[in-house]
């Protein structure tokens, strides 16, 4: 055997014992239930990752539901990255190789927040559900959403040891990022000890819970006008809960806005960003809201 072909077979054997052989220069293919999940992934993993976001822009993705083509993609990814506390209800009905699965949130699971609320709805054409069981918008409590991205770290230094510094470098920008938000918002929720706040839609309870808000949400949609029983709903809450603000997921519609502020409520866009934005990323999406959130402190 010559030199030059030992040289050549030494080396290739390194790389098949690093478990890797190619895969130092390859691109892992990874499916996100949401979009922050999604957004951390590519912060975290960068060129080194090629995540997919199945769910049309309409669908609200935690109640998303896979199609034939869907489920074969998600089969073939080399991990799906998933939320946890419920999110992707379809997940019991797919046969998925769990070494794929990252369950994100799963330190968290004895934090989960109930939810009782039963009102059956829809969300574009993402068909009817209802809320009940447990909030899913973990995320949204920033402490949670660092750890879901730590868990997220984890699982891309085990597919890719060798990436490991540009890894942890790229985690560590993405966890100064998160405790800032974390911190921002501490501050605020100080800020706004004991004011009554509204909630346009039950997906605030970490928000809730993390930052000590006085919230409490009714079952209204942005796009939609509320009926009349829901204004009176609204005006007996209002009674013993005597609240200026209203915390919206989504932009409100204009007529809504009006009706809400001769009631003397203002209305505040504080989104959850689980669908990927038109515009600005998650930690843009996420100042902005936070930022907002901040001109309802009294003055």
């Amino acid at each position: 055997m010559t030199s030059s072909l030992r040289t050549f077979f030494f080396a290739s054997g390194l790389l098949v014992s690093s478990g890797f052989s190619h895969a130092d220069e390859s691109v892992l293919d990874v499916v996100s239930v949401n979009y922050p999940l999604k957004y951390f992934a590519e912060s975290i993993a960068g060129k080194h990752v090629k995540v997919a976001l199945p769910m049309p822009a309409d669908i609200d993705p935690a109640f998303w539901e896979p199609k034939a083509d869907d489920i074969n993609a998600l089969q073939q990814a080399d991990l799906i990255l998933l939320n946890g506390a419920e999110y992707a209800k379809w997940l019991p009905k797919v046969s998925l190789s769990l070494f794929k699965q990252v369950n994100t949130s799963s330190l968290l699971r004895d934090q989960y927040l109930p939810v009782k609320e039963e009102l059956v709805h829809n969300h574009g054409s993402g068909g009817k559900h209802s809320h009940k069981g447990t909030a899913f918008t973990t995320w949204l409590d920033f402490s949670f959403a660092e750890q879901q991205a730590h868990a997220m770290y984890q699982a891309f230094v085990k597919k890719m040891p060798v990436q490991k510094p540009m890894l942890e470098e790229n985690f560590k920008g993405l966890q100064t990022s998160l405790k800032t938000l974390d911190g921002d918002l501490l501050k605020i929720g100080k800020s706004l000890e004991g004011v009554a706040l509204l909630g346009s839609h039950p997906v605030y309870q970490y928000l809730k819970n993390r930052y000590q808000l006085n919230l409490q949400s009714v079952h209204w949609e942005p796009e939609d006008a509320p009926s009349e029983q829901q204004w009176e709903t609204l005006k007996q809450i209002v009674k013993t809960h005597p609240a200026k603000w209203m915390l919206w997921e989504g932009k409100p519609a204009e007529e809504t806005v009006k009706k809400l502020a001769a009631l003397g409520i203002k209305s505040v866009l504080f989104t959850p960003c689980a669908n990927a934005p038109e515009k600005g990323d998650f930690l843009s999406i996420m100042q902005d809201n936070v930022a907002r959130l901040k001109t309802v402190i009294p003055q």
